[in-house]
């Protein structure tokens, strides 16, 4: 389980960058068309990353429910 949550967050990572990178790059010389389309690209990714996060943090509430996983906190004083 801790796996699925793991590749889960590199998943949101590489959205997130994916994202970052349709904002950085330069959009088409031939007109206004590039920058629309470098928009939809960067909208895209980042209502991806928004989706795996929301999928994330669902199934961390799913697995804390059935017993998966539990939370140990961090001790105190050892």
């Amino acid at each position: 389980m801790k796996t699925v949550m793991v590749l889960l967050m590199i998943a949101v990572l590489v959205a997130l960058a994916s994202a970052g990178v349709f904002m950085l790059r330069r959009g088409n010389r031939s007109g206004d068309g590039g920058t629309d389309d470098r928009s939809r690209h960067m909208a895209r990714a980042l209502a991806l990353r928004v989706g795996l996060s929301v999928a994330l943090f669902l199934f961390i509430l799913l697995s804390w429910y059935m017993g998966w996983v539990r939370p140990t906190g961090i001790p105190i004083g050892q």
